[in-house]
């Protein structure tokens, strides 16, 4: 049996102030520290053993990742780190807040923005000081590839290759692999996995630091798919990340 471990994030501080995030690398919150190591927890306890692990350029990913190996105790795998990986870019409307954000432009505008698969928000300027060409971190990125806005379709576009050519290829050595990364990124490779539509996936949550696990046989035939923990609790956090965009 193979297994993929799929966890996003857990709170970071602009989840905290419920605003649109994409690329801005924001840290997490205490709460969100505390959710990830139980995530972790919960893995070692659940007996899960990952070999090789993935996750994005942002700190709010990779300290979560942190969180969850220290609580298994197995700080020492080996980590990739990939920009393919980052958030979905939110253009101009990173740093707004999502509910004023909804109640200027309304409710459905902001969840095409949000979770439509290829509406685009408004694109950032190049030089614009939120812009990745401004980061040091995506030097090796050339201008066509600096994303100033991404519907979902774009995400998947850039997430694809690198799903498919590394993590992918990847169980050719592993068992277990686990990827910590973001909403839109995670809903990405979900999609692929579960074959599911465009508006089956603007309704899909995914909660904050809870392991989505997926089993495969020896040939990579999708098993089974869950949420591992409380299955109440995981209910609670996903009805919280579909409201954070309604206007007050």
């Amino acid at each position: 049996m193979k297994q993929l471990i799929l966890i996003r994030h857990g709170e970071s501080e602009w989840n905290k102030l419920n605003l649109f995030t994409g690329w801005t690398d924001v840290d997490l919150t205490e709460a969100g520290r505390k959710e990830a190591y139980e995530a972790g927890v919960l893995l070692k306890k659940e007996g899960y053993r990952p070999q090789m692990c993935y996750t994005s350029y942002l700190k709010r990913a990779v300290r979560t990742l942190n969180q969850v190996l220290e609580a298994m105790d197995m700080d020492y795998l080996p980590v990739e780190k990939s920009w393919r990986l980052n958030e979905k870019s939110y253009g101009a409307i990173q740093g707004l807040n999502k509910a004023d954000t909804a109640a200027k432009y309304g409710d459905e505008q902001v969840l095409l923005w949000r979770r439509s698969f290829d509406v685009q928000p408004p694109a950032l300027e190049l030089n614009d000081e939120r812009s990745p060409r401004m980061d040091p971190r995506y030097a090796e990125l050339s201008d066509s590839e600096i994303p100033l806005t991404e519907s979902l379709k774009d995400t998947i576009a850039r997430l694809m290759p690198y799903y498919k050519n590394v993590i992918l290829k990847s169980f050719e050595r592993y068992d277990t692999v686990m990827v910590v990364a973001h909403g839109n990124s995670l809903r990405g490779i979900v999609k692929e996995l579960r074959g599911m539509t465009n508006d089956e996936i603007i309704k899909f949550n995914i909660p904050t630091a809870v392991p989505y696990i997926f089993e495969f046989d020896d040939q990579m035939k999708l098993q089974k798919e869950f949420f591992l923990g409380n299955q109440e609790e995981i209910r609670k956090k996903m009805e919280s990340v579909a409201n954070q965009a309604k206007k007050k």
